[in-house]
């Protein structure tokens, strides 16, 4: 059944659109079901789960963490993973440098933006995001390669809502690219949509989307 889903999603998604199989809580056999009929993004959220399949599974594999990532837990990670989804401040970001540059790496990440009505979800505001580009701090991070942002909808059934705060995050990508990243090609990559909204998210602008339960089946907790 994996195997079916991921065909139908990557013969559904245009081909700009990355698909990013969201494997958290879900066995090391159901991800190789997924491997076997060529997807290589996965999406994890907890540090331990993604370093521990990153031993067990195939090397080729890109390895994304979309959760919210603590400092004490980025050195676990910083050998391998291939994309930060969830940077939501400026300490974390030095943190992941400071990690990529102890393994010699530079590390791909994208800012989580908070765009929906729920307090709850983690994610900075503009004003935040702006506050950190201009910063000193920032300019001197040479680990880090900023390529997009990443951002939740409300979880909600008016699909305006959702529609409208994904053309937000959209069109702040765009400023952005003006504003301080006009000569990095890298920079365009909009991550966002879930199971449950990923066709409005596409239509949007998203580059990626992170498709769980619909591919994997309900959340194990």
């Amino acid at each position: 059944m994996v195997a079916e889903k991921i065909k139908e999603y990557l013969a559904e998604l245009p081909k700009h659109v990355t698909l990013v199989a969201v494997s958290k809580t879900k066995p090391e056999d159901l991800i190789l079901e997924a491997y076997n009929v060529g997807q290589r993004v996965f999406g994890e959220n907890k540090v331990q789960d993604l370093a521990e399949k990153y031993q067990h599974l195939p090397k080729d594999i890109q390895w994304h963490m979309i959760g919210h990532l603590q400092t004490n837990k980025v050195k676990y990670i910083a050998p391998f993973v291939s994309l930060i989804h969830a940077v939501d401040s400026l300490k974390l970001l030095k943190t992941i440098n400071k990690e990529a540059k102890k393994n010699n790496r530079t590390i791909d990440c994208l800012f989580q933006i908070h765009i929906a009505k729920e307090e709850t979800k983690f994610g900075l505001d503009k004003e935040e995001l702006i506050d950190i580009l201009n910063s000193d701090e920032y300019k001197e991070l040479q680990n880090i390669r900023i390529v997009g942002l990443m951002g939740m909808a409300t979880n909600t059934p008016d699909m305006e809502i959702v529609k409208n705060e994904f053309a937000g995050l959209k069109s702040l990508l765009k400023e952005l690219k003006q504003s301080h990243f006009s000569s990095e090609a890298s920079f365009k990559e909009l991550s966002m949509g879930m199971s449950g909204d990923y066709q409005i998210a596409v239509e949007q602008g998203s580059t990626m989307v992170r498709i769980g339960s619909s591919i994997f089946g309900a959340r194990n907790y």
